[in-house]
């Protein structure tokens, strides 16, 4: 049994369940300007520090090593203490990060800010993922996926906010500003999570049960976890991460590739809580796998067109295929792991996500160089997606077998 103090199992899918839900929601859309800001400031930040574009990219590169591993940390405090400590330090973290690149001298300085931006904004996405889904049993699966859908909504609302003001009141001002909003909208929204829920023996002996029918252990589990969530994220992050490049690559230009990243992530918002409805239906590693199947479809599709038209269909698709993956890995964890080990279990598989974008960037980056094409980066995007497939179709059988035998 978890020690904790507040509500009790009558508060299981009830109102107060819901009104938490959706300040989670309001919590991960705010916080989540970590992830998304700095895309926006990059021109200002090279040319006000005379920089590379490499160089002036290195702080986005601190966030996401921020942000892994503190769904580590953050965490561990949220199963410790309740999620309402980790989103505390996370808002101070997010807040001191912002006031500390808005006085910053020099670029080393501001990357450092970013790795502590990144390390409290991941208290706002898989903690929060984790502590909601301690209060849905049956609607679990849509209740995680709305919690993770205020990531997407963070990154559709914050770029126009963030732009309008750097036009209007410089890089430094604004991110003094979203500083001070941060602290001051996310601390009460925090304190008003600080009640947390008394799990009872029948849940995690549920959970154990669940585990019992896996023919390995935990540990090993966690680390197929980690390496579907690197493969598949590898493969997610070709068109995310090169869209851009490439219509302008195709004479589209770079406006064209940034709307349909935009569209990407616009679709992905209904994906993620379309997929919370399929997993209350037929579980997380079906929905992981059905997610993971069709975004190689379209993986396959950016092979075969090339035209502008084909290319904005082709984006929608991927949003809508790509953006359930991440939210089922929470299910899963819920689903095979104890209760009270689930916040750190999922900052674990989320850090490999992570993880997974950063290599997967890069490496299309690479075989690009060496190709001179983004046909061969797809194939390559490809390849890791089916890693993934094969993967969860492995777990699913492996578990069906055990039930068989039990």
């Amino acid at each position: 049994m978890i020690a904790q103090t507040g509500g009790g199992p009558d508060e299981i899918e009830s109102s107060y369940a819901w009104l938490r839900l959706a300040v989670a929601v309001t919590i991960s859309t705010v916080g989540g300007v970590g992830m998304w800001s700095f895309m926006v400031a990059l021109p200002a930040l090279q040319t006000d520090f005379g920089v590379s574009r490499a160089e002036a990219s290195f702080p986005f590169t601190m966030v996401m090593f921020g942000f892994a591993a503190g769904g580590v940390l953050m965490g561990r405090l949220a199963d410790r203490f309740g999620i309402a400590v980790p989103l505390g330090i996370g808002t101070l973290a997010v807040a001191a990060g912002y006031l500390a690149t808005g006085w910053s001298p020099n670029l080393w300085l501001v990357s450092f800010a970013h790795g502590l931006i990144g390390l409290g904004c991941s208290a706002s996405f898989g903690p929060l993922m984790a502590d909601i889904s301690h209060w849905f049993v049956q609607r679990r699966g849509i209740a995680v996926a709305i919690a993770a859908s205020g990531n997407y909504v963070a990154g559709t609302i914050w770029p126009p906010v963030v732009q309008h003001f750097i036009a209007t009141s410089g890089w430094r001002a604004t991110h003094i500003g979203i500083g001070l909003f941060c602290l001051a909208a996310m601390l009460p929204l925090a304190f008003a999570l600080r009640r947390r829920l008394n799990i009872h023996e029948d849940e995690a002996d549920s959970a154990t049960g669940r585990m019992a029918q896996v023919p390995f252990s935990p540990l090993t589990l966690q680390a197929v976890l980690c390496i579907a969530g690197v493969a598949c994220c590898v493969a997610m992050s070709m068109p995310q991460v090169h869209i851009v490049a490439y219509c302008g690559d195709l004479g589209y230009g770079v406006a064209r590739g940034a709307e349909m990243l935009s569209l990407m992530l616009g679709f992905g918002i209904v994906s993620r809580i379309g997929s919370g409805f399929i997993a209350d239906r037929i579980g997380g590693v079906r929905t992981l796998l059905l997610g993971s199947l069709l975004q190689g479809v379209a993986l396959f599709l950016y092979l075969w067109f090339d035209g502008l038209a084909s290319l904005y269909v082709i984006s929608a698709l991927f949003g809508l295929f790509q953006g359930g993956i991440v939210p089922s890995y929470a299910i899963i964890v819920r689903e095979y792991f104890p209760p009270r080990e689930a916040a750190t279990r999922l900052g674990v598989v989320l850090m490999a996500t992570l993880l997974g974008m950063a290599l997967g960037g890069w490496l299309s980056g690479l075989v690009f160089d060496l190709t001179g094409s983004y046909r061969a980066a797809f194939l390559n995007g490809l390849g890791w997606n089916l890693l993934n497939v094969a993967i969860m179709v492995w777990l699913l059988q492996r578990t069906r077998h055990r039930m068989a035998f039990a």
